[in-house]
């Protein structure tokens, strides 16, 4: 009997414990291998993003920049020859502007701080090239400024409209810079026969276009309303003039001209554009946004704005967010010398090119410098985009939170409030326990002189 009750013995206190601590010390390590493979695959989410939205936006970026000064099939001629300042350079085929309106032509193109008179060159007075600076023009921004200015209007009376610079949603990121490129939409024209039938010049001298005979008609057989130019281009030159006869068929170039254009001469593939529908301009710049996690954090969101991001209609304009998560952009303008290398410009260092830079153009502007020459003559642009993972990790190790941004001059990883960085996380407003890479790409330009 007694042998039983010693066999029915319950568990000691000091086996209980025992055991207990066991069992913590199983589940602390169970618990622990949770927390590490949660925290690993947060990261591992992240980055995978990070690196898909930053690839997309470079892509779209350099797609866009490829184009840049696209004009029709029309583009340099000429032997390429060294100017005095070094750049490599033909002569420039650009269109002739007969529009004697100085006005009508800035008001047909958009996001353009352009305007004439100084420094750029005064208002022309007879017949003249499409200056250069039209081309493209890009803005190099500081926390504190941008240069050669800034594209805001709340700081720049001649802005473009894109917001100032700040940390409060909308606000324009804090020392990201700015670029706005033009190119022709090709695909909006209306084509002509290589005979030119349809386009005629009357006992007046005056140029006439009957849309109806086009081969190949644009969106519409009429021309817009209240866009008072068109540039009449084949593969050998281009000619800007004011017209007549908006909202129908027929195009008569106006008395608003310095000269009456001149109908081509065995011109190929002759089309009819309209100036302030077809030359596309696109602007790129970041833009604050909250990071919609709830917490009150904001990232920067990269924003392609075309034709002034009119939503009239009337210039098929628009402005979208193409991705988040973007905190830094920066551009670097290559511009090839004599001996075939590249020196790669500031934004300001290009802007403030003159004659002695560039050859001239055909019909020069009289009294101007040609000022912004060398816009025409980047050949490269160098695209530097910084990601973030938009919404913070507050594991992150030192070394996870390090990057390198080749604008900084830092090119092996550094903390995000390293010395020589231009611009911090902390000053544009952004949280520092977040993940960052940065991506590089180089857009080569198809239609730069030469």
């Amino acid at each position: 009997m007694s042998g039983c009750l010693r066999a029915q013995r319950g568990v000691s206190l000091v086996e209980l414990m025992i055991a207990m601590v066991l069992g913590l010390l199983v589940s602390a390590g169970v618990m622990a291998a949770f927390v590490s493979s949660s925290r690993g695959n947060q990261v591992r989410i992240q980055l995978e993003r990070l690196q898909e939205e930053g690839r997309f936006a470079v892509t779209q970026i350099r797609n866009d920049l490829i184009m840049t000064g696209m004009n029709y099939c029309a583009g340099t001629g000429g032997n390429a020859h060294a100017t005095a300042a070094g750049p490599y350079l033909d002569e420039l085929r650009a269109p002739t502007v007969y529009a004697s309106d100085p006005g009508a032509l800035i008001a047909a193109l958009n996001d353009l701080t352009t305007p004439w008179g100084d420094p750029y060159p005064p208002a022309p007075a007879e017949p003249y090239s499409l200056p250069s600076f039209f081309a493209m023009r890009g803005y190099d921004c500081s926390p504190s400024d941008c240069k050669p200015v800034d594209p805001s209007n709340k700081r720049n009376a001649k802005g473009i409209g894109i917001p100032a610079m700040g940390t409060a949603k909308d606000a324009r990121v804090i020392g990201a810079s700015v670029l706005t490129v033009r190119y022709l939409d090709t695909s909006a024209a209306w084509m002509f026969a290589p005979d030119g039938d349809g386009i005629a010049v009357g006992a007046d001298g005056a140029l006439s276009i009957d849309l109806g005979a086009a081969t190949e008609k644009s969106n519409t057989k009429t021309f817009p309303g209240g866009h008072p130019l068109a540039m009449l281009s084949d593969c050998s030159s281009a000619q800007i003039f004011a017209v007549s006869g908006q909202g129908t068929s027929r195009l008569v170039s106006s008395g608003n001209n310095f000269a009456q254009p001149g109908a081509f001469r065995s011109a190929l593939a002759p089309a009819l554009f309209d100036l302030s529908r077809d030359w596309r301009t696109v602007t790129y710049y970041l833009k604050v946004v909250d990071s919609d996690d709830d917490s009150g954090h904001t990232t920067g969101a990269l924003v392609r704005r075309i034709n002034g991001g009119s939503t009239t209609g009337d210039r098929d304009g628009s402005a979208e967010e193409i991705v988040r998560g973007v905190e830094r952009l920066d551009f670097k303008y290559g511009v090839q010398k004599a001996d075939g290398s590249v020196r790669y410009y500031s934004a300001e260092q290009v802007d403030n090119s003159t004659r002695a830079d560039c050859p001239a153009p055909l019909l020069s502007i009289r009294g101007s410098d040609d000022r912004g020459c060398l816009w025409r003559a980047v050949s490269l642009i160098e695209i530097d985009l910084l990601m973030d993972g938009q919404q913070p990790l507050y594991t992150l190790t030192e070394d996870e939170l390090t990057y390198p941004y080749a604008t900084d001059g830092l090119f092996e990883p550094a903390p995000p409030t390293a010395e020589g960085r231009k611009v911090t996380p902390v000053q544009q407003g952004f949280p520092l326990p977040m993940l960052r890479r940065e991506f590089t790409a180089v857009a080569a330009l198809r239609n730069f002189n030469p």
